[in-house]
């Protein structure tokens, strides 16, 4: 791991994992590349075509999976704009140290700003790597969460595996992620926006090369959601998984417990 400024830590270890098959480019150099693209505008669009609603997400999240204990570290994988860490700086008080994590350098450096004017520059570390191959030690952290990333990792089982290896026993992995509402009418209307009119809302706001919204929509309908993703959580070896449909479920919380052994 190399400092290139004061605030940004990079990692330059390489992958030794194999990717899952996806019908989606998920490849890093793509998914780096398309979120650059649009970092600019991301924190915008994500308000305006949640209609806030995403803030509501995160704040629950805290809630359903409160900090560890005071002084255990806390780390937010694939963390953006550092939104969720945030979050949970303020629900601890500041009582837990914090690493933010994402291999987007663009939308990474628009965290600093917001961890500055929390005060929080001192307790947020900020980590420039692949979720994939963390440069964080094993059973390091009471609580890793990440919002709205891991479906974007090129492996999503190579990304569990690494939140729960650097989760210490007893301590909780804590997903949120978008899913699929249920019910034909709601199910269908969902669809109706996602696939059709979210893609042009958001090319309109922030024009991109790489159809990033467009993607949004393809990553999130091939994602496991609701049981399918409590038994990938359980068959990686999390424990007491449970899942929070929030919003008539087009969002869910998922968390597991790393055993004790």
């Amino acid at each position: 791991m190399t400092t290139t400024d004061n605030t940004i830590l990079v990692s330059t270890s390489g992958s030794t994992h194999p990717a899952t098959t996806s019908n989606v480019d998920k490849s890093g150099q793509k998914v780096r590349k398309m979120f650059g693209s649009i970092a600019h505008r991301y924190d915008f669009l994500n308000h305006f075509l949640s209609v806030n609603i995403d803030k509501y997400w995160r704040s629950r999240t805290t809630k359903l999976a409160p900090p560890p204990p005071a002084g255990q570290t806390i780390v937010d994988c694939c963390t953006g704009t550092g939104d969720l860490a945030v979050a949970y700086d303020r629900k601890s008080n500041g009582a837990n140290p914090i690493v933010a994590t994402d291999f987007c350098r663009p939308m990474l450096v628009r965290s600093v700003p917001k961890f500055e004017k929390l005060g929080a520059s001192g307790r947020i570390a900020v980590v420039e790597s692949d979720a994939q191959h963390l440069p964080l030690p094993s059973n390091m952290a009471g609580l890793t969460t990440v919002a709205f990333g891991l479906r974007n990792i090129a492996s999503t089982v190579n990304g569990l595996d690494e939140l729960i290896r650097i989760t210490m026993p007893g301590g909780r992995v804590a997903i949120l992620e978008f899913s699929r509402p249920q019910g034909r009418i709601l199910g269908r209307m969902y669809l109706a926006f996602f696939k059709r009119i979210l893609p042009r809302v958001g090319q309109a706001i922030a024009p991109n090369a790489s159809n990033a919204y467009g993607y949004l929509p393809a990553s999130v309908l091939e994602f496991p959601d609701g049981q399918a993703m409590l038994d990938l959580m359980t068959s990686r070896g999390l424990t007491n998984c449970q899942a929070t449909p929030m919003t008539f479920g087009i969002a869910s919380l998922y968390i597991g417990t790393k055993p004790n052994a």
